[in-house]
């Protein structure tokens, strides 16, 4: 099936490792002109690089700390400049640090809304002007399972993450009537460097290894695995594709099964 995705100009933030590099690599694939965004320029430089040696498309690498108010805007700003559009943000950041509730003073908490979610409102805004000019305008927020499912230790997460699905479907409402679609992406575990930092400190925690805690959470799925970054990101470019073109207000757990809920 062709996605339609040829020739639109796609920005991917937090994409210099993980599901955002997974996500602008199939991008790639599919024929978008893809900009990545991260705050660690050589990471994100050889990100780009990777991805062309993959793809054989042109990707540009804009660096920059999306938790700094003035960063999103001269993103934008810039991805416009040099293809004279933007068809799709993906507002993607990493995660806050796992702990407990009393672990954590009123800083943690504003640094942790900084990254997961007001760099995402901030994203937003300054792409609408832009995203309304587009004939197939989508923007894809990527939250966590544990919006639906509150994840143990990771209590900044949980309650940061709602929020964004929040704000994902209110712009949903709000703004289809101009044409821009909302969806959101609650991945569960995943195989990218984050999940090994989480797995990484719960067997500090548990007194285990790592891949004792991987096995124990990959239990939890059906498929008795975790997923793998490319099986995330072909739900995430199809729903940011025209062939999606009649989805909005969507959030899509990428789960494998993990949340065990009915609705």
């Amino acid at each position: 099936m062709d996605l339609g995705l040829k020739h639109r100009v796609a920005l991917v933030t937090g994409a210099s490792r993980g599901l955002g590099f997974a996500i602008a690599q199939l991008l790639a694939e599919e024929g978008a002109q893809v900009a990545i965004n991260s705050r660690n320029p050589q990471k994100l430089k050889e990100a780009a690089r990777m991805i062309q040696q993959k793809t054989g498309h042109e990707v540009i690498a804009v660096d920059g700390d999306v938790t700094q108010p003035e960063v999103p805007p001269i993103l934008i700003e810039n991805i416009v400049t040099r293809y004279n559009k933007l068809d799709i943000l993906v507002a993607n950041a990493g995660g806050p640090p796992p702990g407990a509730f009393e672990s954590f003073d009123d800083e943690s908490w504003y640094k942790a809304i900084d990254l997961s979610f007001m760099s995402q409102v901030r994203l937003i805004r300054a792409a609408l002007p832009h995203l309304k000019n587009s004939s197939a305008a989508s923007v894809l927020t990527i939250t966590s399972i544990s919006v639906k499912q509150p994840v143990p230790n990771l209590v900044l997460s949980n309650s940061i993450r709602a929020a964004t699905v929040g704000l994902t479907k209110t712009l949903a409402l709000e703004l289809g009537n101009q044409g821009i679609r909302f969806n959101s992406i609650l991945p569960s575990w995943t195989e990218t460097e984050r999940v090994i930092e989480l797995m990484s400190a719960r067997a500090k925690a548990n007194g285990t290894s790592i891949e004792e805690e991987i096995e124990k959470q990959s239990r939890e799925s059906v498929f008795g695995r975790m997923a793998k970054p490319e099986e995330f990101a072909r739900a995430a470019v199809f729903l940011v594709s025209p062939a999606a073109s009649y989805l909005t207000g969507v959030m899509l757990a990428v789960d494998g099964g993990m949340y065990k809920g009915v609705l």
